[in-house]
């Protein structure tokens, strides 16, 4: 097996393509489309029908593959590892709970990604979610953390500041 595939799921590095816990799920469904297809035409080639598989793959798991160094034309024990490791690092991979204002964007979405395993974990991943009444901002949700860096958090604690500052201007009128 080669070095590559023998390291353990929590070294793995992952692209900023790869974003959330879903995108995970992907690249192990894909892995395990690209192994059966590539055991099949092994199959078929022992039988005597010679043809190349025309696969198919992803950016994403381009990105991934390129980054941890890895081939999966190799064999399918590596391949079976490599799926088994994709399993267990989707199980575990941190997840940070982002609810924004507005839909957030793939490529921001990618640049935060990048940033958070720079800074927070290298596999965090993202879960997006969407609270139009937050107005502007985040509202972050860690397992141990919750963090509201919203414009409606900021304003919840000065409401009595801004009616006050709202009867000034108006009585100023």
């Amino acid at each position: 097996m080669t070095e590559a595939v023998a390291r353990n799921h929590q070294t793995f590095v992952l692209p900023p393509s790869v974003v959330s816990k879903l995108d995970v799920s992907r690249l192990v469904s894909e892995v395990e489309r690209i192994d059966a297809e590539l055991t099949a035409t092994a199959v078929r080639a022992k039988a005597g029908v010679v043809a190349q598989p025309d696969l198919v793959v992803s950016e994403q798991l381009t990105d991934f593959l390129k980054l941890n160094g890895m081939s999966i034309t190799q064999n399918s024990q590596e391949r079976a590892t490599l799926i088994k490791e994709l399993q267990l690092l989707k199980d575990g991979a941190p997840v940070m709970h982002m609810t924004f204002a507005v839909e957030a964007d793939r490529d921001s979405l990618s640049q935060l990604a990048a940033w958070l395993r720079t800074s927070v974990h290298p596999q965090a991943v993202i879960s997006a979610g969407l609270q139009p009444a937050l107005v502007a901002g985040v509202y972050l949700r860690t397992p141990n953390k919750v963090l509201d860096m919203s414009l409606r958090g900021a304003l919840a604690g000065s409401h009595d500041v801004l009616v006050k500052e709202l009867e000034t201007y108006r009585a100023g009128r």
